[in-house]
């Protein structure tokens, strides 16, 4: 059960000084008015009376507005109140800023005590006003203060919804934004590890597979070729590696002619790949650029480590809306719905591929059955060639 003194935190908004301004004008005119109408020997008392409503008042409201305890001396005030109003009726307009300060200063039965009393004292003293004959008099101000409480519990009801949604707002804001969060590292761990496996585990793959050849026909003259060639790939592997520390691009690859930087990416495997262009050359962005240079090289490594080809070839071409890159080779060939899921043997690379491709809005596919060879085949949207590309990075 709450307390029924809970610590209220009154704010000296737009509404509140309104409501003190119109107590002072309130009980200045009153005051004036009561003075006019009695004789000096009445108005010494109710006058006394009256500055200590407005001293309660003024103290009550500057603690309220510092945030200072001032339930007690809220108390007075409605029990001063309480005091004027019935002797001296004339004051009884005042009761409305009372009512609303005693509702800002109290919760729950208090606030409705403090509340019932200001508003039955104020119809006592028009009552007595009356000369006892006016019920509208003693009613009115009842039914004034009944009407005002449920407005105010009404306002009071809206405002905490409103509070409880906006909280709820809040929470769903923060629960989204760790959801982004933890989205975004597990796509950053996925984009790193396509990164690795095009560079670092496609180099070191061909490179061992460049050395065992060497151990098998070592001392033979062939042998210190395969050496050198395994020399020359680990050389790159460690620039990838570096490159991915530092900024995860492909050096020597993301500047110049894109022709030139794929046939140099994939006779990083194969030396004998051929490379053809069809349309006319243009720019691209620079993340389908990065994206067909990685489905390149690990297109070439696939070709050199797994299929036993004698012919490979590149083919770029370019459409007026996109990009296409198509990769063939004439080895054993395999079945795709056959592939075996990735996993520490190796397999990621497909995946890879089709990752890089289809979150670009691309389009990938491959093409192959065992003995008939394999084509690999990527499109990537370009923007209207009459845009002016900025995020271009090469020249054609």
């Amino acid at each position: 059960m709450p307390a029924p003194f809970p610590n209220p935190r009154p704010e000296l908004g737009r509404i509140d000084a309104v409501v003190h301004v119109s107590f002072a004008v309130l009980m200045v005119a009153s005051g004036v008015r009561y003075v006019m109408r009695h004789s000096p020997a009445d108005n010494l008392w109710t006058v006394a009376l009256a500055a200590a409503v407005c001293a309660l008042y003024a103290i009550t409201a500057v603690l309220a507005q510092r945030r200072q305890p001032w339930m007690p001396w809220m108390f007075a005030l409605v029990a001063a109140w309480a005091a004027l109003v019935i002797a001296a009726p004339s004051f009884a307009w005042c009761s409305f800023a009372l009512f609303f300060l005693s509702r800002t200063a109290f919760r729950g039965w208090v606030a409705y005590l403090t509340g019932g009393a200001t508003a039955a004292a104020t119809a006592v003293g028009l009552f007595r006003l009356s000369g006892g004959s006016d019920v509208a008099m003693l009613l009115g101000p009842l039914a004034a203060g009944i009407l005002l409480t449920l407005i105010y519990d009404k306002i009071e009801r809206d405002a905490a919804l409103q509070r409880r949604l906006v909280d709820e707002v809040t929470e769903a804001q923060d629960r989204l934004a760790a959801s982004e969060r933890a989205a975004g590292v597990a796509a950053e761990r996925e984009r790193v590890s396509r990164e690795i496996h095009d560079t670092v585990t496609q180099g070191l793959a061909s490179s061992l597979l460049l050395l065992e050849a060497a151990q098998r026909s070592w001392p033979d003259a062939g042998a210190k070729d395969e050496v050198q060639k395994a020399g020359s790939l680990l050389r790159r592997n460690l620039a990838d590696t570096r490159s991915l520390v530092h900024e995860l691009s492909a050096p020597g690859l993301e500047t110049g002619p894109l022709p030139e930087a794929l046939e140099q990416a994939a006779r990083q495997y194969l030396d004998g790949i051929r490379l053809q262009v069809t349309g006319d050359p243009r720019p691209v962005p620079g993340e389908v650029r990065h994206a067909l240079l990685r489905v390149t090289q690990s297109a070439a490594a696939n070709i050199r480590l797994h299929a036993g080809a004698q012919n490979a070839s590149l083919t770029l071409g370019y459409l007026p809306d996109a990009v296409t890159l198509d990769v063939f080779d004439d080895g054993r060939g395999f079945d795709p719905a056959a592939v075996p899921a990735p996993s520490e043997q190796g397999g990621y690379g497909l995946r890879a591929m089709r990752q890089r491709v289809e979150q670009l809005g691309g389009v990938f596919s491959v093409e192959s059955s065992p003995g008939e060879g394999t084509i690999i085949a990527a499109q990537l949207p370009l923007p209207p060639a009459d845009l002016p590309e900025a995020t271009s990075q090469e020249t054609p």
